[in-house]
């Protein structure tokens, strides 16, 4: 017979809020998940919660930043597999078909990056989250011989995310039309930078 452990217990539970708190943002937005309704959620105590966790802000910022960093682990593997600097931008943009704008990693995207302009420590790991994301990506670029493969990189990775938010109130191009759009960034050669 198997016998689960108090540990492997514990982390099945830290689990279960993690996901139920990743959900609540997506559904109902930052400032509304409460502690009741995340043990409701998760199938736990009260108690429970803050026996996991120090503080819901905690709790928050740990799950949204686990599904931020597995979509950016998502993003270095197809940047590591691509073959040019035009089918990275190429296969990045396709992912994005697979976000509505309000589907729930989308909104969870969303009150992630609206929640860290008012709490530091998440302002912080995002940054660094997307610090790394823009290297990967202008590494990318630099070996396909991209123009100024940093600045590039920034802008191509604010335009997806641009791209995702307006999703979210209004229909825009698929991503064969952004990706055409975004392909004339990626110019090769020594012209003048500015």
């Amino acid at each position: 017979m198997f016998m689960v452990t108090t540990a492997e217990r514990g982390r099945e539970v830290r689990q279960r809020l993690l996901t139920a708190a990743a959900e609540l943002i997506a559904e109902r937005g930052w400032t509304a998940v409460s502690t009741r309704m995340l043990a409701e959620r998760a199938a736990v105590t009260p108690g429970v919660v803050h026996y996991h966790f120090s503080s819901m802000q905690a709790l928050l910022v740990e799950s949204a930043m686990t599904a931020v960093r597995a979509v950016a682990a998502q993003m270095g593997e197809v940047l590591a597999g691509a073959g040019s600097a035009e089918q990275a931008l190429s296969t990045l943009l396709g992912m994005l078909d697979e976000y509505t704008g309000t589907d729930p990693m989308s909104m969870l995207f969303v009150e992630a990056y609206l929640a860290g302009t008012r709490d530091e420590q998440l302002r912080q790991a995002l940054g660094a989250v997307i610090a790394q994301a823009r290297e990967q990506l202008a590494a990318c670029f630099a070996a396909g011989g991209v123009a100024d493969p940093q600045a590039t990189a920034a802008v191509v990775a604010a335009a997806i995310d641009g791209v995702l938010l307006h999703r979210a109130l209004m229909p825009v191009p698929g991503a064969a039309r952004v990706s055409a759009v975004l392909g004339r960034l990626l110019t090769t050669g020594s012209e003048d930078q500015r």
